[in-house]
């Protein structure tokens, strides 16, 4: 799911990057054709850049978001903690091996 994710950011940041070039593009061709002059162009290139920058922030918080509600629902352990957890148990399994070891040694001792 995470490397579903990480495509699907880099394709939108790969349209960004397109879409960029684009409004260079056509302001431009607006400018060339005389329907508006290079500050006017730059003006609305400055302007539109912007506008996808505020939306592609506020899609890429909603996906976090979104992101973090269905990590949370799957109840997923992360790294760390399952690190730790296995820490513990190779502690507590090398506890219950000594402590067999000396029940044995107890038990060979004793005479009945």
């Amino acid at each position: 799911m995470l490397e579903l994710l990480k495509k699907g950011m880099l394709a939108g940041l790969g349209a960004a990057v397109l879409t960029r070039d684009k409004i260079l593009e056509a302001t431009r061709k607006l400018v060339e054709e005389g329907k508006l002059s290079t500050d006017e162009a730059e003006n609305l290139t400055d302007e539109l850049i912007k506008s996808g920058e505020k939306e592609w922030e506020g899609a890429g918080a909603k996906l976090h978001s979104s992101f973090k509600k269905v990590s949370d629902n799957l109840e997923v352990i992360r790294r760390k903690e399952f690190s730790e957890l296995l820490a513990r148990v190779e502690i507590l399994e090398q506890r219950l091996s000594e402590l067999e070891k000396e029940r044995g040694r107890a038990g060979t001792t004793e005479t009945p």
